[in-house]
Formats: structure tokens, sequence, C-alpha cells
């Protein structure tokens, strides 16, 4: 498993013991989660006063993940978007307002689109379709291919969050405390569902709800339909990091250091941790690997 930290540091992990195989350091901040795909680890770094890094501006890195070597890397604008990597493509966007497309294996640029807005969230792809919000309350989806814009939507909230797509829909949050849903074909308004805080935190989807937290301190299951809320549960900090799915179960952390595990269909309580803030929970190799304020924890099904 592969772990990008705050102070630019990415971890592989083995994740059986949990000791370190390997690390990388970026000299910049690593604000975004590292992809496999294609027999190699990709991740972006940022340059950012906030962990004294001297990386300016941005960069995207290809790793071998057996051994950390770097087999390719570009400098590119200031990035905390998570690469995303498709046949062969691998898509990242920047606070320079780019969105590029490279070629996985070799690094070689296939394409390049301007959106003319700062880019902080990931990009998602769906229907041949490259989906993504810019810091000027614009949605915009571009062929993945040629990175011509397909439509943009303005006049909504600056985006954080990255988009979830599903059955023809474009599921995401804004800092203008609402949820949207928009055509995935078309860019027009299905719903919006307002919230009492930002919503920095990327929607999860499971059995036709959209699941999201505010920071409000809520975290809300809307109707994918409608945007009507199936039940809410109260935290007690803000939430800002992406919530996961796990066997019905809805993970999601919050700012005071808490995890929360709700059951998908009534978001009674679970389980909590006294420990995480912004990514929940991931599974694999039998267990559930929860996320921690520089800890990983590894948790193994009762017998």
């Amino acid at each position: 498993m592969f772990e990008e930290v705050f102070d630019g540091r990415l971890y592989s992990i083995d994740p059986a013991t949990g000791h370190t195989r390997w690390h990388f350091t970026s000299h910049g901040c690593g604000w975004s989660s590292p992809a496999l795909a294609d027999h190699l680890v990709f991740a972006t770094f940022i340059g950012n006063d906030e962990c004294h890094a001297t990386l300016q501006g941005g960069e995207i890195v290809a790793f071998s993940p057996a051994t950390g070597q770097i087999r390719w890397r570009h400098t590119i604008g200031p990035s905390e978007s998570s690469p995303l990597v498709e046949n062969g493509t691998l898509y990242v966007a920047d606070q320079d307002g780019y969105v590029y497309a490279f070629d996985a294996r070799s690094g070689h640029l296939r394409w390049r689109s301007d959106t003319g807005a700062p880019i902080k969230a990931s990009p998602s792809l769906a229907y041949g379709r490259i989906y993504v919000g810019t810091y000027a309350g614009e949605m915009l989806a571009l062929d993945a291919r040629t990175g011509r814009v397909a439509w943009r939507s303005s006049g909504h909230g600056n985006f954080y969050s990255t988009a979830a797509v599903n059955a023809g829909h474009v599921y995401v949050g804004s800092l203008d405390d609402h949820v949207y849903a928009f055509s995935a074909r078309t860019g027009a308004v299905l719903w919006s569902s307002g919230t009492g805080g930002y919503v920095y935190a990327s929607p999860a989807l499971w059995h036709g709800l959209v699941l999201v937290g505010s920071y409000d301190h809520s975290f809300y299951a809307l109707d994918g339909g409608t945007g009507s809320a199936r039940w809410t549960y109260h935290a007690t900090a803000p939430i800002s990091g992406a919530a996961s799915v796990i066997d019905g179960i809805v993970y999601f952390s919050s700012f005071d250091h808490r995890t929360y595990g709700l059951l998908g269909p009534s978001g009674r309580l679970r389980a909590e941790w006294p420990d995480g803030e912004y990514s929940p929970a991931v599974a694999g190799n039998g267990r559930l690997y929860l996320v921690g304020l520089g800890r990983i924890y590894a948790l193994r099904p009762r017998r």
C-alpha cells in the first residue's frame, strides 16, 4: 500500500506488517492521494509554505512500486489533485487551471486543457469525459481523448470537492454550502441540496445514496435522484474529507480527530475511533485500514 503525507513524503508500506518498504521525499507538500496503475505509482506534490517546501509550483511523478525508483516526472502548476489513470492515460489538474492527459507509461503529454480558473479538485472519468470543478464556480466536462470542453456550468460556489459520477448524474459538493447533481450529458443542474456549511468533501455513492459530510458537523445521505435527505448523522466537528463505503458501512472522519462507521441504510452508528481527520478507511487483504494522524491502523474482522 502507498501513502502520501502532508510534508511531502511518499511511503510504500507492507500491508501485512506495516513496515516501510521505501519512501520518497519530494521537498514539497503531499496534499493528494497516490494512484497505482500500469505497474507504476503516481503522485502529485505541491510547493507551499505550510510544509516549509523548497519545491516550486507542483510536480507529477511516476515511481516503480517495487523500489521507488522514479520512472518519469513533470513540472506542472501547484497541484493537490490526485492522479487518475484509465486505459493507459493519466489525468491530473493544477491550480494554474490546467487539466493534463499524459501517457501513463512514458509520461508523454497527450493534451493540456486550460479551464481558465484554479483547480483543487481531482478529475473524474465517466462516459468518455473528464469531469472537474474549478475555483471560479464552474463545473466542466472535457472530452477524455482531446481535452475539448463538452460543457461548462457556471454560477456556483467554488468547487474543492471531487465529483462522483453514476447513472447519468455528476454529484459534487461546493463551498456555497450545497451539494449539486448535474446531468453528465448536458451539464444541466438536476438538483441542489443545501447544508449549513462548506462542502469540501467529495461524495461517495452507494445504493442510490449520495453520502457526503459538511462543515456544519453533519453527514448526509441524500437521495441520488431528488437530493432529499434520507438520513443525517450529527458529528461533533466539521467534516472535510471524503467518505468511503466498505461492506455497507460508511466511514468518515472529522476535525476533532475521530473516525465514524455508520450503517449505510440507516445512518446508525456502528463504530467510532479516536483518530483521523481527512481520509477515513480503505480495505484490502481481508483487513480494514484506518487512516489516522501520522498513523495507519490495520484491523481484522472479528471471528
